[in-house]
């Protein structure tokens, strides 16, 4: 019994559907789950296809096992003979049992991350390449990203364009020949080499051809090219091929997906039958109405327009506020009105692009005594780099905390592990003198290697500096800042180069603008022990009462697949969010989807918040509304009580044709300017900017700027 009675038209089409491929275009909150268990079911139990014969691929091992769990319930015990799997477990399947054909054992070992970055690390001495120079987790990122283009070695080498791509090169090589010795491969090569053997090998191609009457996909917008290729060659000859998934929620092309698989598969498989889910089963019309307006601006997507029989609904708040502090207030009164109306604070969800900006909601919340979690990271003052930071202040603070200065020596790491922290420990203790004091006569402490010697007479120098900047009245944002470049933490995650390291350099330059703010001590303390103490404070957040609850903040890339009662997106500003490092037209569409997926999540109540200013990068910033919120229906917004409503004014980027020589422009990141060349038809603007005279070169429709009236 598959319970086709129960599926909308929409739905019942796509599980009805006979042999061929199959687009399931399925928005958010449209049902998905339920389309790719009930075709399962359909093709079981209706169709006769034995469960073996079905290939049914998901993203995560939890998702994998719910779809099982799902189909066990419609089809009985022979659902466990249904291959439903991730992506690397179903490759890891094929090579267990072929990898001799690959060249490795069938019980070949699988490095994880931690195991890769080890292997990684001790290719640097074979192939000459500094370290500090080149970070190995951004070599690291660069040759994940080259096998899920399933670019071997060679080809990677043949392609590179600079100095950079040839160390990578060598590395690689170097790296990808030490795995092989070791008959292991990486997450990676399970995909890489899995493909490489199913299109090399006809045996085994037609062993898997075979086995496997359909495919199903699960979120194919987040597929990579490996993975695309694997559903390619495991999907021919009977091109039974049923791929689920949404284009306008494709937000993850940082770590490898490409929205063109789904956007492309019309292309790929001409004969296709296109089903569109566009009954929402989540959200009320109004949310709907504003989603639907920003996504439908961008080009490269599937037409498609959401709409719910759950009623209008109340409208959405766009709300103005003078800066993140002020914002942080209207998080915490939208999660009081929440309670009071009878919510628990467990439907209450806030949400950010960067994790940097939680840190002023987390110090609101604290300061209320509400109740909350951070959904894919730890709050912000126990951030990994936030510690190590507050570490160097903490010693230059207080002289005689071991703990810190033995987190402060290993951060970044520099060869001054256990043994060496306990040399100085010992030493400072035989001497009498706190710890630290310790660092600054690193030539006298016995044991030490040169290496370790010159790196502790830094550490020590800079602790001077810090007290002796404190005692000259330095402001406390400097101090930070001193600290962040000269201790090596900002260049260590510069040289990295991946994602994850931008978002901790965005972490860092937050603590730098809080500590810049921190008002003076009126008791006469130090104004740097005053800092630490109440960061300390803040980050203590035990004592809050969780009797309704605790609200959930996270980033809205963490938010995908999740759904809330009341949704508050905040910092909705040119170079926010959307973010400054989207300055071209497929960067900016990604950032809109990304907004897609966060007015998605609202079940029933949905704010939106931007600020006047803001502190960024160690500084305040002033910050344009984002056109996103320029892009909503004036219909679908309301106020709240005793807030600010959202300027009426905020308008999208200039139209590619909207600049010319000599206008005057506000940019979100670098401020005033003047267009100094107009080039491409329009589509690129030269400005050089009256902040630090440089010119550069922006795509007009993309780039965070407006143009301003003269006056």
């Amino acid at each position: 019994m598959t319970g086709t009675a129960q599926l909308n038209p929409a739905q019942r089409r796509a599980v009805e559907h006979g042999d061929g491929p199959l687009l399931v275009l399925a928005g958010a909150g449209s049902g998905k789950t339920r389309v790719l268990t009930q075709r399962i079911a359909h093709l079981v139990g209706e169709r006769g296809v034995r469960p073996e014969r079905i290939l049914a691929i998901t993203f995560t091992n939890k998702a994998a096992g719910e779809l099982r769990e799902r189909i066990h319930g419609l089809v009985g015990p022979g659902a466990r003979r249904l291959w439903a799997s991730t992506f690397h477990s179903a490759c890891v399947r094929i090579l267990r049992r072929d990898a001799e054909a690959a060249g490795y054992a069938r019980d070949f070992g699988i490095y994880d991350a931690d195991d890769q970055l080890r292997l990684l690390r001790s290719c640097y001495a074979d192939e000459e390449v500094d370290p500090k120079r080149f970070a190995p987790r951004g070599v690291q990122a660069a040759i994940s990203d080259a096998k899920n283009r399933l670019m071997g070695p060679d080809e990677f080498a043949a392609s590179a364009e600079s100095f950079t791509d040839e160390a990578v090169a060598r590395l690689y090589s170097r790296y990808q020949k030490r795995l092989r010795e070791n008959q292991s491969m990486d997450f990676d090569d399970l995909l890489a080499v899995a493909v490489r053997l199913l299109e090399g090998e006809e045996s085994v191609r037609a062993h898997y051809q075979g086995r496997f009457e359909h495919v199903l996909v699960d979120e194919y917008q987040d597929t990579n090219h490996a993975q695309y290729r694997l559903v390619r060659v495991l999907g021919e000859p009977q091109r039974n091929v049923c791929v689920v998934g949404d284009d306008d929620q494709s937000i993850y092309s940082w770590r490898g997906a490409d929205v063109a698989n789904i956007l492309d598969f019309e292309r790929d498989y001409p004969d296709a039958e296109v089903v569109a889910l566009e009954q929402n089963y989540r959200s009320t019309e109004a949310i709907l109405r504003a989603a639907n307006a920003v996504v439908s601006r961008n080009g490269g997507r599937h037409p498609k327009n959401l709409w719910s029989d759950l009623g209008e609904g109340e409208p959405i708040a766009a709300v103005a506020c003078r800066d993140e502090h002020e914002e942080a207030r209207v998080v915490a009164d939208v999660m009081d009105r929440a309670v009071a109306d009878g919510l628990s604070l467990d439907d209450v969800a806030v949400f950010y692009r960067t994790n940097a900006q939680s840190r002023a909601i987390e110090d609101q919340l604290v300061r209320r005594g509400i109740a909350y979690d951070v959904v894919g990271g730890p709050r912000f003052y126990e951030r990994a780099e936030v510690r190590d930071a507050l570490a160097y202040l903490r010693s230059a603070s207080n002289p005689d905390d071991a703990v810190s200065m033995a987190r402060m020596l290993g951060a970044p790491k520099r060869g001054m592990g256990p043994g060496c922290v306990a040399k100085l420990r010992a030493f400072a203790e035989i001497e009498g003198i706190p710890v630290t004091h310790a660092l600054g006569r690193g030539e006298e402490v016995p044991g030490l290697t040169a290496a370790q010697r010159g790196a502790v007479a830094q550490v020590g120098a800079l602790m001077d500096d810090v007290r002796a900047a404190e005692a000259d009245g330095v402001a406390l944002g400097e101090i930070v800042e001193m600290v962040l470049d000269r201790s090596g933490l900002r260049g260590a995650l510069e040289a990295e180069g991946t994602f994850e390291a931008q978002g901790r350099l965005e972490n860092l330059a937050e603590l730098a603008g809080v500590a810049g703010e921190q008002a003076a001590p009126e008791d006469g303390r130090p104004p740097l022990g005053a800092f630490l103490e109440a960061v300390t404070l803040q980050a203590d957040a035990d004592q809050v009462d969780e009797a309704d609850g605790r609200a959930t903040l996270m980033t809205i890339h963490n938010a995908k697949g999740l759904e809330f009662h009341t949704v508050v997106i905040t910092g909705l500003e040119e170079g926010v969010f959307p973010h400054s490092r989207s300055d071209t037209p497929q960067a900016l569409e990604e950032e809109r989807r990304l907004c897609y997926v966060g007015l998605t999540r609202a079940r029933r109540h949905l704010v939106l918040t931007h600020a006047q200013s803001r502190t960024m990068y160690g500084g305040r910033e002033y910050r344009l509304p984002s056109r996103f919120l320029g892009e909503l229906p004036p219909d679908s917004l309301a106020d709240i009580p005793g807030a600010r409503r959202s300027a009426p004014a905020v308008a999208p980027a200039p139209s590619a044709d909207a600049l010319a020589t000599g206008d005057s422009v506000l940019h979100a990141t670098f401020g005033e300017g003047v267009v100094t060349d107009v080039e491409q038809g329009g589509e690129l603007v030269r400005v050089r900017f009256s902040r630090d005279g440089a010119e550069r070169r922006l795509m007009a429709g993309a780039a965070p700027m407006k143009r301003v009236e003269d006056g």
